[in-house]
C-alpha cells in the first residue's frame, strides 16, 4: 500500500521532531504522508519562517512513479524515481535522518541488509518501522514493489549498534544512529513523567470517588 496504519503516527512524528533534521530522506514516499507531516512539524511548528519558503531539505525515493501527485512536488525538494538500492549510492547529499516507514518488508532479508548498509553510508540516523504481524501481499495498484517479501523481527537488528526500539501495538519501530542515545534518554524521561502523572491522576480519582460516595452515602 502507498499508505500505512495510523497507530504509529505519534511515535514516528515524535522521533522526527526530536532528531530535528536539516536534511531528511523518505524512502518509499507512497502517498507522501510522512514527508507532509515532517514538513509541517519541522517547518511550521519549529521554524515558523515564511510560509511556502522551506528552510529544510526533504527528499524522497519512490519506485512507482504513478503514486506521485502535485502534493509531492509541493512537499518534497526532490523525489528520485527507482529502486532505493540503485538510487542511494548515486545520491550526493548526506542526510540527518532517513525514513523507511512500512518499506523494509518489501525487501528480502539480503536486500534489506544491503539497503540498511547503504542508508548508514548516507544517513546519520535511520528510522525503520515494520509490521509485527505481516500478512501476505502481492502487487497493489499495479505496483509489484508492494509485494511482502520478509517478516522482519526485532532480533534481525540485534547486530546493529547505536539503536533502540519503541513499543507499538502493530509495528516494530527501530531508531538507529548517532542521535539514538540522546533521543532514547529523552523518551525515557517522558515515560517517567507520564507514569508519575498517571499515578497522581489515579489517586486524585480515588479521592474524588470517596468524596462522592461520602456525600451520597
Amino acid at each position: 500500500m502507498p499508505s500505512s496504519h495510523y497507530f504509529q503516527l505519534n511515535e514516528i512524528i515524535d522521533l522526527i521532531s526530536l532528531t530535528d533534521p536539516g536534511k531528511l530522506l523518505d524512502i518509499g514516499v507512497g502517498f507522501g504522508k510522512y514527508g507532509f507531516l515532517a514538513r509541517e512539524y519541522l517547518e511550521l511548528w519549529k521554524d515558523g519562517g515564511e510560509y511556502h519558503k522551506w528552510e529544510r531539505q526533504i527528499d524522497g525515493i519512490e519506485a512507482f512513479e504513478p503514486y506521485l501527485t502535485p502534493v509531492h512536488k509541493f512537499i518534497y525538494n526532490n523525489v528520485f524515481i527507482g529502486n532505493a538500492l540503485d538510487i542511494l549510492p548515486s545520491l550526493k547529499d548526506e542526510y540527518d535522518l532517513i525514513l523507511m516507514i512500512d518499506v523494509f518488508e518489501h525487501f528480502t532479508f539480503e536486500d534489506g541488509m544491503k539497503l540498511l548498509g547503504e542508508c548508514r553510508k548516507k544517513g546519520r540516523n535511520i528510522l525503520i518501522s515494520v509490521p509485527i504481524a505481516m500478512s501476505p501481499q502481492e502487487s497493489v495498484y499495479g505496483n509489484e514493489f508492494e509485494m511482502h517479501k520478509y517478516a522482519w523481527k526485532q532480533e534481525d537488528f540485534k547486530h546493529i549498534p547505536d539503536k533502540f526500539f519503541l513499543k507499538n501495538v502493530r509495528s516494530t519501530i527501530c531508531f538507529i544512529g548517532e542521535d539514538s542515545s540522546r533521543i532514547n534518554k529523552i523518551l525515557k524521561k517522558k515515560r517517567t513523567r507520564a507514569g508519575i502523572i498517571n499515578v497522581l491522576d489515579f489517586f486524585h480519582l480515588k479521592k474524588a470517588i470517596k468524596l462522592l460516595i461520602g456525600k451520597n452515602g
